[in-house]
């Protein structure tokens, strides 16, 4: 049978707010702080600490811009993020069909 460890499941991508987080940019390429933010219903301080955990494991990019005069944050998925999240994925299916 197969191995079902559970340690071979990315520890940074594993939580809820974080697998969200890398979704939305998977999907979408470069998102805002706000606009991510509210995609997740998470509030700003979660955010923060998610977001940072991220950009820690250099999982994501951060840009800072202004928009209309105001600060924005953008972030993206770096290359080791958007592979990181795809072996997350594969490895997610080989446990569903004990691979």
């Amino acid at each position: 049978m197969k191995s079902y460890d559970y340690k071979d499941l990315d520890e940074v991508l594993h939580s809820r707010i974080r697998l969200a987080i890398a979704s939305i940019l998977v999907a979408n390429g470069e998102v805002d702080f706000v606009t991510l933010k509210n995609l997740v219903k998470a509030t700003d301080g979660n955010m923060n600490t998610h977001l940072k955990k991220l950009e820690e494991s250099a999982y994501i990019n951060v840009k800072k811009a202004f928009q209309d005069r105001k600060p924005v944050t953008i972030y993206s998925l770096t290359a080791k993020g958007r592979d990181s999240f795809k072996e997350y994925v594969s490895r997610l299916e080989g446990f569903i069909h004990g691979k």
